[in-house]
């Protein structure tokens, strides 16, 4: 018994450290940890590694505790409020895309798979390859500061709306052996009795434990944890699987402000756990052969070809156009962690096979690699994709017109004559910018244009009786329809920082060339890039901390 926890605890102990120094290179490369965590497992493992962990023992006693603490972790941001707060528009292209992305490939795999993989290949590859990954996803656009955008938010609810399909499958999979309805009706009867009391007792009951426990921090973080295994053990016990039972306790208590707290306490122990679940992934991985990479490969190629068909015409045909649909597309086109978890139960119901498990998780891999520089050229795509569209609508035009931009028309003056001030970016400046227009010189508003891809700003903006037109400020060619030539003053509201898919410098230097006579007037992010700006041509530049500086000076000392 000594010799056995001697042994765990040594392979937990390499597991970590060879973790920390895969996950240390996989920074210096710009990839996400979880490839460095999967790196280690291969490294460590028997089957291409080194083999210096031997015990199977102690890869699925590592992998198993991983999984709780990861389904548990992922319940905890499923906070069922702020899915009911997302509404119809938010809602809608996550329950789409999935059903659309799944018949895709539920269709393609029935077809092409091979009796090694399992009964159910078709089934699990059409469902688990319809997920992007969270983790990933939520990681890059927070750095690129685009997750308040449009396409992020559109990004995120599709997100949660997978999770909640993949929270659904969980439920239906111990019964796809036996599809009779009784056993389904009595699985689902089941996850909904855990899912009851568990929400009725963190309302009830828990909620008080929290708040006493609080004043201790370490009590938190033991009562979350205990709350986990007891729900996972109750849920055990009534036929739900330990997976489903640790994700309803993490929903059950996600709704509720001590959740947030939680997280926190949980976060050095969920990065523990989670890291190990990965590594013991990597361990089970196999020496690859030409028939796996080939068929990786083609499920890359699917991951693409699927988010756009799924995604690009729900976004045209419900009117946010098709540059927030390739956005969206782009940022999703990788393997969802949840796409492991349902595999790894589907290997222990004899659903699928080990084999399959590690063609997904090799899948997993490279898109994984792929998206981590695709998103952070997903500008650069949504532009080049987006002009590509164009130029093929234009093909079949036979009159000259304006170009038709994410599913919108540019829009023509409301008032009589050109506009003589053009607004580009409504982002916070462009918003505080219109509302002192409104307030305090309201009758101009037919000589000012307000340039954004926000189509829905756009109607909302159209409708106060603005004029508003559809353009790129990454593609200052959708510039040119909007008038800009007319324009006395330009002005641009947007920083290197929000700015996407190029510089302040260089859309000065378009501007200049495209209205020649117009005053521009820039914000910069410091004194040197107000400096270099305005020695390229701009005739002012701003900087937002200085004003915001001024203001408050002015409110706090305007008595005086």
């Amino acid at each position: 018994m000594e010799e056995h926890s001697s042994t765990i605890l040594h392979d937990i102990a390499l597991s970590i450290i060879f973790a920390a120094g895969a996950a240390h290179l996989g920074r210096f490369l710009k990839l996400p940890p979880l490839i460095g965590y999967i790196a280690a497992g291969i490294i460590l493992g028997t089957k291409i590694g080194f083999g210096f962990v031997e015990s199977h023992t102690s890869i699925e006693l590592i992998s198993e505790m991983g999984l709780i603490f990861l389904l548990f972790i992922i319940g905890l941001e499923l906070n069922p409020r702020e899915v009911m707060k997302m509404g119809k528009r938010l809602i809608l292209p996550g329950v789409i895309q999935f059903v659309i992305n799944a018949a895709i490939g539920m269709t393609l795999f029935y077809f092409y798979q091979r009796s090694t993989w399992g009964p159910f290949a078709f089934l699990y590859l059409g469902v688990v390859l319809s997920f992007g990954s969270t983790l990933i996803v939520v990681k890059l656009l927070h750095d690129k500061f685009e997750i308040k955008t449009l396409s992020g938010q559109f990004t995120l609810s599709v997100l949660i709306i997978q999770d909640i399909w993949a929270v659904v499958f969980m439920g239906l999979q111990q019964n796809l052996s036996n599809p009779q309805i009784l056993p389904i009706l009595y699985s689902l009867g089941s996850i909904l009795m855990v899912l009851a009391g568990a929400f009725v007792i963190s309302r009830y009951i828990l909620s008080y434990i929290f708040t006493a426990a609080a004043k201790k921090p370490e009590l938190v973080l033991l009562t979350a944890v205990a709350w986990s295994f007891l729900v996972a053990g109750t849920g055990s016990y009534f036929g739900v699987s330990v997976e489903m039972g640790a994700l309803i306790a993490g929903v059950s208590i996600a709704a509720y402000p001590y959740s947030a707290e939680v997280v926190a306490r949980l976060g050095g122990v969920r990065d523990f756990f989670v890291t190990l679940f990965f590594v013991a992934l990597g361990m089970k991985i196999p020496i690859p052969t030409y028939d796996v990479l080939i068929v990786v490969a083609l499920l890359v190629l699917y991951i693409y070809a699927s988010r756009f068909l799924s995604l690009v015409p729900v976004f045209k045909a419900s009117g946010e156009g098709s540059r927030t649909g390739i956005l969206v597309a782009v940022n999703l086109s990788q393997i969802s962690e949840f796409a492991l978890v349902i595999l790894a139960l589907g290997v222990g119901f004899g659903h699928v096979t080990d084999e399959l498990l590690s063609i997904v998780l090799t899948a997993i891999i490279a898109t994984s690699i792929l998206s981590s520089y695709s998103i952070q050229g997903n500008e650069f795509i949504a532009r080049s994709l987006g002009g590509l569209f164009y130029k093929i609508g234009s093909a079949f035009s036979k009159e000259a017109q304006a170009p038709e931009q994410d599913g919108t028309k540019t829009e023509k003056p409301s008032g009589h004559g050109e506009p003589e001030v053009f607004v580009l970016g409504y982002f916070r400046i462009a918003r505080g910018f219109v509302e002192a227009l409104e307030k305090q010189n309201p009758q101009i508003k037919e000589k000012v244009a307000i340039v954004d891809y926000n189509v829905k700003e756009g109607d909302n903006l159209k409708g106060r009786g603005y004029n508003w037109h559809y353009g790129d400020l990454a593609n200052p060619d959708t510039l040119e329809h909007a008038g800009l030539h007319s324009a006395q003053t330009i002005i641009v509201t947007i920083s290197d920082t929000f700015l996407k898919g190029i510089t302040t410098s260089r859309l000065l230097f378009a501007l200049k060339r495209m209205a020649p006579g117009a005053k521009i007037i820039m914000i910069g992010e410091d004194d040197n890039d107000a400096r270099t700006l305005t020695e390229q041509g701009a005739a002012d530049v701003l900087l937002p901390g200085e004003i915001t500086g001024q203001a408050l000076y002015r409110r706090v000392f305007a008595a005086d």
